[in-house]
């Protein structure tokens, strides 16, 4: 994390920290620590807060969606990457040189767009992109 301001967050280490995952939340605590600290700058996009959403809302959990809703866009509000039209050429071109999801290319695409340094993720796959730093949970 040396060195870097703003970190994009995926949507897994999200889940995990709002659902206090066993192994991964006490890794990702002093990271969204930070981001209350002021010392990170947290950087999003609407797909994050989708994905996150959707389990809550099907199973009917207010609570839930409640808390994501209150992480990704209350008081200490994270910054949001507004998908634009460049934004979608950016992940067309992220999706043709890296093979990835057209979600995953959005992802990066939106945190390229957000001047992040780092990508908070837990999807090994990403690690292959070099145009920021992949930050794997599990490897942290």
């Amino acid at each position: 994390m040396e060195g870097v301001r703003r970190v994009f967050l995926d949507s897994a280490p999200v889940i995990y920290f709002v659902e206090q995952h066993p192994v991964y939340h006490p890794v990702l605590q002093p990271i969204f620590g930070r981001f209350e600290t002021g010392d990170l700058t947290a950087v999003t996009s609407p797909i994050t807060l989708a994905e996150c959403l959707i389990f809550p809302i099907r199973l009917g959990n207010a609570e839930a969606t409640e808390a994501f809703l209150e992480l990704l866009g209350g008081e200490q509000s994270t910054l949001f990457v507004t998908l634009r039209k460049e934004t979608a050429r950016l992940a067309a071109e992220i999706r043709s040189k890296y093979n990835v999801t057209l979600t995953d290319a959005f992802q990066v695409a939106s945190a390229l767009e957000g001047a992040c340094e780092a990508f908070l993720t837990n999807d090994k796959a990403l690690t292959r992109i070099t145009e920021l730093k992949i930050l794997v949970v599990e490897d942290l």
